[in-house]
């Protein structure tokens, strides 16, 4: 039986904390079996290695292994892609095409970023899961396949299942066994270790010395909070390597190579349900604003054309609701005036209705000051589309959720707006 540092040797994995040990261990006593395995942990913090040691212990390690990121396959072609189309099954199917369920027959599946999954493909997976049957989109003839299913995420499946959004049966389904990854920051004994590595590996793939750190910069190596994990620090030493004339590297130097602090950090929201609640409460305050600002510049284009059709005096002795609304009410009535006279010459007291509807300089006023409405609509708009964009990590379907539109007609703004 493999042990656990035989493993790391072969797949290159750098460490000794206690936590990544077990993990390991867990994979090499699950990977005989045929249960299925969840993976958890933080984005970058290897992941993909788990599956990899799984499969080349199994009884499957001759057949096909497949990794699926599930997070970057549109959600209109994800069930095209799993489990294949039949010629004909939608618009560009022009022949029939096999699934990665069917490719991987006898081999192994890795689902990464799993909990990204549309519903509708999540009961697709469950069948395969239960019998190991699926249909191909647009087929109503049932396929069995064979296939072993490792699936990782990086989100907490039970949280997405409180919001609907992840099936709690699919869930007990993977998670037969669950294998974690701890972050990067819980293993501070092994940045270092993890340092030195990437940067001999740059050193021999430019050609160059490799890098050195001095004693402050380890500690303020360890003591960072490497949020990327894994991925974040390769990062920092090849930008290092790569610009750095110098290969003794100094705290000083090493932290020009850091984000700040604030950066670096997750915003803390004590209750997420409130945040999306507050932000709500500001959406809905943001419409009425923008409500109350169209009424009332209705209500002052209404005042402009009784002006400039009938005169201050004759709009004042027509409509003097109007004019209280605009100007608010005072004691003394008298005290609401206009000049008889226009103090624009386009305003002109003998222009008929008809004259004005020709009146070009008329109508472009008139004209410009929808503009300007329409101009205020959009500026809105497109801020609190921003807002929600920038709040779900860029995520259409999320974003449109909290908007109350549809995912297309935010494609379309997008699109419209060039966001």
């Amino acid at each position: 039986m493999e042990t656990v540092q035989s493993i790391k040797q072969r797949f290159e994995i750098i460490g000794n904390d206690p936590k990544l040990n077990r993990a390991i261990e867990k994979a090499i006593q699950v990977a005989p079996t045929d249960i299925s395995v969840l993976v958890a942990g933080e984005s970058g913090v290897g992941k993909e290695n788990i599956p990899k040691i799984i499969h080349a212990l199994s009884h499957r390690k001759h057949g096909k292994y497949i990794a699926v990121n599930c997070g970057a396959i549109p959600e209109g072609t994800i069930d095209s892609e799993l489990f294949g189309h039949e010629k004909g099954a939608f618009t560009g199917a022009t022949n029939t095409r096999e699934g990665y369920f069917e490719v991987a027959d006898g081999g192994t599946i890795f689902l990464d970023e799993v909990g990204e999954l549309p519903l509708t493909t999540q009961v697709r997976l469950l069948r395969i899961l239960e019998n190991g049957e699926f249909l191909k989109v647009g087929s109503s003839q049932v396929q069995k396949t064979n296939v072993r299913i490792v699936a990782a995420t990086n989100v907490n499946l039970f949280t997405a299942i409180e919001k609907g959004k992840f099936r709690e049966d699919l869930y007990y389904r993977l998670s037969t066994v669950d294998i974690t990854l701890p972050p990067l920051r819980e293993r501070k004994e092994d940045i270092h270790l993890l340092f030195r590595k990437f940067a001999a590996d740059f050193a021999h793939k430019y050609k160059m010395p490799p890098l050195k750190l001095d004693d402050n910069a380890v500690q303020v190596l360890q003591k960072f909070r490497w949020s990327g994990n894994i991925r974040q620090l390769r990062n920092v030493a090849e930008q290092i390597s790569v610009l750095e004339t110098n290969r003794d590297i100094s705290s000083a130097t090493l932290q020009s190579y850091l984000p700040t602090e604030g950066s670096n950090l997750p915003s803390v929201i004590k209750d997420h349900r409130k945040a999306e609640s507050d932000f709500s409460t500001e959406r809905d305050i943001l419409y009425k604003v923008l409500f109350d600002m169209k009424s009332d510049l209705n209500d002052l284009k209404k005042l402009t054309l009784e002006l400039m059709k009938n005169g201050a005096a004759k709009a004042q002795e027509i409509n003097p609701n109007l004019i209280q609304k605009i100007y608010g009410s005072k004691e003394n009535e008298s005290e609401i005036s206009f000049e008889e006279e226009p103090r624009t010459p386009v305003f002109t007291t003998q222009n008929s209705e008809d004259d004005f509807e020709e009146n070009d300089d008329n109508y472009l006023f008139a004209e410009t000051i929808e503009e300007e409405e329409v101009l205020r609509l959009e500026q809105k708009e497109i801020e609190m589309i921003k807002k929600s964009l920038e709040k779900n990590k860029g995520k259409r379907k999320a974003a449109a959720d909290e908007l109350g539109i549809s995912e297309r007609t935010l494609y379309r703004k997008i699109k419209q707006f060039d966001l």
